[in-house]
């Protein structure tokens, strides 16, 4: 069955990739994108032309998740347009790399607000939408870096999104009873295909930074060839796209809590897989086992 969906950070990298496989299954999707009509017109022209030569329902909306009033304002227009929502994917987000030290507070903080803060302002903005008509999949597109390989020189962006796993893990058990499924997507290191590396921030003291340089000279480039040596090559950033698209076509209440497409195998898996684990059986012990599942309101 057809479903409106919206995915933040539609840009570019997973965001477009996701949009258009979405798009091209059969769904409404609304791809947002900040500054659509300033610095990034030229990617709403380019979804435009996608929709248009591929006959499919791919839609943009201003979705700039730094902002409440812009993310109000984007589900407001969707629900208005389309007549309801059924699955928010999270996948804004942004990375930094260099020494941690060398990044002050307020770098931290903003890599936390375009990476954490940002869910929970698209949650407030759509959840009570999704609560409303008993039925919703939330889709948090996370990392590997939580709890797989943790190469130095890129701790704000794995600490962030360790943090957003944590956020999406209960908000899992807190939606259930609405009827509010939950998956979350872990990519691994995916060297092309994405803006991820391309586009990093870089640390704002210099100085510091310059600190490292004796022992820790060339970190930047040896960790991201590292992580591309890694992957097979066939790997293509596609293939979480092609995983989102599969996920949100399963039938409510038949889709994975987590899912990994990790060429590069960090070793996120097994780790993952013991804490849900431990997750359910935990809930179960407690009698809180229904919060493992989204509960049935048709």
């Amino acid at each position: 069955m057809s479903k409106v969906i919206i995915i933040s950070g539609a840009g570019s990298g997973f965001g477009a990739l996701s949009a258009r496989a979405l798009a091209d299954a059969g769904n409404t999707v609304y791809a947002g994108i900040r500054e659509t009509k300033g610095r990034n017109a030229g990617r709403v022209a380019e979804a435009e032309q996608y929709a248009e030569e591929h006959g499919v329902d791919l839609r943009t909306v201003e979705l700039d998740v730094s902002s409440q009033d812009s993310v109000d304002a984007g589900v407001a227009s969707i629900i208005e347009e389309a007549g309801h929502l059924d699955v928010v994917i999270h996948n804004a987000g942004h990375m930094v790399n260099g020494p941690t030290e060398a990044f002050t507070p307020e770098q931290l903080a903003s890599v936390y607000d375009t990476n954490v803060l940002s869910t929970q302002r698209l949650n407030r903005a759509a959840l009570p939408h999704l609560r409303e008509q008993g039925s919703g999949l939330l889709l948090w597109v996370g990392s590997t870096s939580t709890r797989g390989g943790t190469p130095p020189y890129l701790a704000p962006y794995f600490a962030a999104k360790a943090a957003m796993d944590a956020l999406a893990v209960s908000y899992a058990a807190e939606l259930a009873r609405f009827g509010i499924e939950t998956t979350i997507v872990v990519p691994g290191s995916f060297t092309s295909g994405t803006n991820h590396f391309a586009s990093a921030g870089q640390p704002a003291d210099e100085q510091r930074a310059a600190e490292y340089e004796g022992l820790y000279g060339g970190m930047l480039e040896s960790v991201a060839g590292r992580l591309a040596e890694q992957a097979p090559e066939d790997a293509d950033a596609s293939q979480v796209s092609e995983e989102i698209s599969r996920i949100v076509a399963l039938p409510d209440g038949r889709r994975p809590f987590r899912s990994h497409i990790d060429p590069a195998d960090d070793g996120a898996e097994v780790v993952n897989a013991v804490a849900d684990r431990v997750r359910a059986e935990f809930l179960t012990r407690i009698g809180l086992e229904d919060l493992l599942h989204p509960a049935s309101h048709g």
